[in-house]
């Protein structure tokens, strides 16, 4: 069965501003993406379905709606043709409410699967539309590379060259609520600046992408840990390890992330941490992307 990467999407850093009038708000992220996600899957079938397997399988019984699913129903009305039906395949490796983007990043993977499996010709801006209805996220994970993202996400911009970044990614294994999240967020009222950092057109090292982003933040941070106080406990982990460049809250939680200077590096604090806490979920991946 032919198959695609859906990579986890990670904040590098995410400002965000005052709630609009419609309930959103504007925001200003960098975003990149990990060579390690879910994983999507097409085949022949009897009639469009979704099958969810791998080890976050059971977090999503039940949600008869799956963002992979409304890919597949947008892309097939947009082709205003008979298509043959098929059966999809989610291999969810990625915690669920975690920050990662999972749910974007899979109907991405689903959107660019079936285009090509289908032979639509469905332009990419179209597709970005599509994916961009589907949420925040979910133009940014179309095509998991690094951008900028503004506005409610959909304004994309290229991020600055970067060399690949060497990275551990960490889930204490408790879902956070992203409504909950905003809800403190509002309640504190202290909102932040959404025009675009100045930023070089590249950085030469993870170095000195670390040392630009420390100036940075994620508005979101506080928030998140307020939420889930096992993320807090995360963090704090990551920014007491050696090999820590950054760490910080990857979107609304609860997954933190740490760059590291090297290979080597990220590969020690993965197995110190996986050590030191069994209980949570610890990848060792690069950052950058786009990896399928």
């Amino acid at each position: 069965m032919p198959s695609v990467l859906a990579p986890a999407k990670v904040n590098l850093f995410l400002h965000v501003g005052a709630p609009e009038a419609s309930g959103y708000h504007p925001l200003c992220s960098l975003m990149v993406f990990a060579d390690a996600g879910d994983r999507v899957s097409v085949g022949p079938a009897e009639a469009l379905g979704l099958t969810v397997v791998g080890p976050f399988a059971r977090d999503l019984a039940g949600e008869g709606d799956n963002l992979v699913l409304r890919a597949a129903r947008a892309l097939i009305a947009e082709a205003r043709r008979p298509v043959p039906p098929l059966g999809l395949v989610l291999e969810k490796a990625l915690p669920v409410a975690s920050g990662l983007g999972g749910g974007s990043s899979d109907a991405g993977a689903a959107f660019r699967l079936l285009r090509e499996a289908l032979d639509l010709p469905v332009t990419d801006t179209r597709l970005e539309e599509l994916a961009a209805g589907l949420g925040a996220d979910g133009a940014a994970c179309l095509w998991g590379r690094p951008v900028i993202a503004q506005g409610r996400g959909e304004r994309l911009s290229p991020a600055p060259a970067m060399p690949v970044l060497d990275a551990v990614l960490v889930n204490p294994g408790v879902p956070v609520s992203t409504a909950e999240v905003y809800r403190r967020f509002d309640a504190e009222a202290v909102f932040g600046d959404v025009a675009p950092p100045p930023a070089p057109d590249a950085f030469e090292s993870v170095q000195e992408a670390a040392a630009w982003l420390s100036g940075l933040r994620n508005d979101l941070e506080v928030p998140a840990i307020a939420t889930a106080p096992e993320v807090g406990t995360v963090l704090e982990t990551l920014r007491s390890e050696a090999e820590s460049l950054l760490a910080r809250v990857s979107g609304s939680g609860g997954t933190c992330f740490a760059l590291c200077a090297g290979d080597l590096e990220a590969e020690s604090l993965a197995g110190r941490v996986a050590a030191m806490a069994p209980g949570w979920w610890v990848r060792r991946c690069r950052l950058g992307g786009p990896w399928d």
